[in-house]
C-alpha cells in the first residue's frame, strides 16, 4: 500500500531527496516540498507545509545528514524542527506521522559506534549514537523515549524508526511500511512533539 511520504531535509542534503523521488522504488505518494515557498515570513511558511504538504501525510522520511544536529552552531535547525513537530502532532486537521529517520553515509560513523558490553544485563548491545550533536531533538526524544526500568531500547520502545542510507535503497518500502505502524502502537501514546 503506498503511504503519504513528506521527506524532511536540510538544503545541503538535497541530492538525497531527488534520489528517493526519482531513482528510488518507492511505493509512496509524494507530499515533499519540491519549491521555496516565496516568502520571509516563518509562520507563514511553516502554515503553508503544515496545510499543504503534512496535513494529509501519514510518514515523514527525515533525512539525518552533517547538518542537521540540535548542537549544530552552523545551522538554523528552524524548519527541520517545525516540520517534525508538525509530523508528531495529532490534532484537529493533522494525523501523527511514523518517523523514518534516514542516517546519510556523512553521519554513519558518528552514529553507528558498534557494540559495547553491558553492565546491567551482562549482554552486548549496539551503540547508536543518537543525541543533540547528531539529530535535533525531536527525533533524539522520541528515538530514545524515558523509560523506567531496562538497560536498553527495544524496537517496541521506540517511536522513530531509523535505518542506514545503503538499507533503506536497498528495500525503501519496509523502512516506511515500519514508520507507519509505528502510529497505532503502544509507544505513539509516548511521543513529545516539543521535547
Amino acid at each position: 500500500m503506498a503511504h503519504k511520504c513528506f521527506i524532511s531535509f536540510k538544503t545541503e542534503d538535497f541530492s538525497y531527496k531527488k534520489e528517493i523521488q526519482d531513482d528510488l522504488d518507492v511505493d509512496m505518494i509524494d507530499k515533499s516540498l519540491n519549491e521555496a515557498i516565496d516568502s520571509d515570513d516563518e509562520d507563514y511558511i511553516m502554515r503553508k507545509i503544515r496545510e499543504d504538504y503534512l496535513s494529509d501525510s501519514t510518514v515523514t522520511i527525515h533525512l539525518i545528514g552533517s547538518y542537521s544536529a540540535e548542537n549544530s552552531w552552523l545551522e538554523d535547525q528552524t524548519y527541520i524542527k517545525r516540520e517534525l513537530q508538525a509530523s508528531l502532532y495529532n490534532g484537529k486537521n493533522n494525523t501523527k506521522n511514523g518517523i523514518l529517520g534516514v542516517v546519510l553515509p556523512s553521519m554513519y560513523e558518528k552514529i553507528y559506534k558498534g557494540e559495547y558490553s553491558c553492565s546491567t544485563c551482562g549482554g552486548t548491545h549496539n551503540y547508536v549514537n543518537i543525541n543533540n550533536d547528531t539529530v535535533i531533538k525531536e527525533f533524539s526524544y522520541n528515538y530514545y523515549i524515558p523509560k523506567n526500568s531496562g538497560c536498553c531500547w527495544t524496537e517496541d520502545d521506540r517511536y522513530c524508526v531509523l535505518v542506514k542510507w545503503d538499507d533503506f535503497k536497498d528495500d525503501p518500502n519496509t523502512y516506511i511500511d515500519k514508520a507507519f505502524d509505528k502510529r497505532s502502537s503502544p509507544i505513539a501514546s509516548k511521543t513529545k512533539v516539543r521535547p
